[in-house]
């Protein structure tokens, strides 16, 4: 008889290891994000500098890539939009003819089985960069918390009346999953459900989507309303009130450096969990595999595994469509 274990027994061969592979992913766990700009020129197409293969893009050209990614097996996106005028309480947010209105508009006359979730916050639409009201005379990034609900409310629900299966408040705004699910109800959106940013940190990973998003803070920083990357129990009263307020599904952002808050709140809540592989994450593995110093696409789905294995039915990641279309993962 042996006596040590032989482990190596069921890893023989690629038909033994795929027969007890513990963690799968496919098209189904997957979420594409688009940034869409309002620009009359709609052959408008702008590569971001620090994301390698990521584009604003105008109307059309991202219906043209929409299209690309559902006929690779595309289930799903996320849209950010990029206004041509901003104001102090990103007005354009909750504009009812907004680019975010109108690309959902345009998915799902195009797309009508594609999942279409808007991220719901005013950063992108405010002059200022934060992601609510600010105080009169801020300087720091002190939100005004309880009148920034009422417009996210508003905005969440001129997503929904534009046709989004699924809004996603990403403001960090004590409140906010309450003041949506109260207004989509009173407009007869009892059916469209919230994806909750519950635990979200204040993370150097954002760099590049700022970028992408035009979102910058023009002062100070987001520190007071996002969280603080050493904490994890605050994590779990977050996702908490965020299920007793009506979310229906909870969020972790960013992804990789958060894996163990990925199976905290996956051990700890019945929703659906989600997680985003952000900006940072998709561009230090594009970085490296541009230098051939890594094979990027193994890496890259790598990291996707992962999160499944941390406990993620969702990953809302830049890499959705080039690995579909490599076949990497299946559609």
């Amino acid at each position: 008889m042996s006596d040590f274990f032989r482990g190596r027994r069921l890893r023989r061969n690629p038909q033994m290891r795929e027969f007890i592979r513990e963690t799968d992913i496919s098209a189904r766990n997957l979420v594409m994000p688009y940034f869409v700009v309002e620009t009359d020129d709609q052959a408008f197409r702008k590569p971001v500098a620090s994301m390698p293969g990521v584009d604003q893009l105008s109307l059309t050209e991202l219906e043209k890539e929409v299209a690309e990614g559902v006929k690779a097996g595309l289930h799903s996106v996320i849209l950010f939009g990029i206004p041509a005028q901003k104001d102090y309480q990103g007005s354009e947010a909750f504009n009812p003819e907004g680019i975010v209105q109108q690309a959902v508009r345009r998915l799902k006359a195009r797309f009508p089985q594609l999942v279409v979730i808007t991220d719901v916050c005013l950063c992108e639409f405010t002059s200022h960069g934060h992601c609510g009201l600010l105080k009169s005379g801020d300087t720091t990034g002190e939100v005004h918390n309880d009148p920034t609900l009422t417009l996210l409310a508003k905005t969440a629900v001129s997503h929904a009346e534009a046709g989004a299966d699924i809004v996603a408040p990403s403001d960090m705004m004590d409140g906010r999953v309450l003041a949506i699910r109260e207004a989509l109800d009173a407009n007869g959106f009892h059916h469209i459900p919230i994806m909750s940013y519950a635990v979200k940190y204040a993370s150097a990973y954002y760099g590049p989507f700022r970028d992408a998003a035009e979102s910058t803070p023009q002062h100070g920083d987001r520190k007071t309303y996002q969280m603080d990357p050493a904490n994890s129990r605050e994590a779990m009263r977050e996702a908490g009130a965020d299920v007793l307020e009506g979310a229906d599904f909870l969020m972790v952002k960013p992804a990789g450096p958060y894996m163990d808050i990925i199976r905290m709140v996956r051990d700890n809540f019945e929703l659906p969990v989600a997680a985003y592989q952000v900006s940072g994450e998709y561009s230090m593995i594009k970085a490296a595999a541009l230098n051939d110093w890594i094979d990027g696409d193994k890496v890259a789905l790598e990291s996707l595994i992962g999160l499944r294995r941390a406990g993620a039915e969702i990953i809302l990641t830049y890499f959705t469509v080039e690995m579909l279309r490599k076949g990497l993962i299946k559609a």
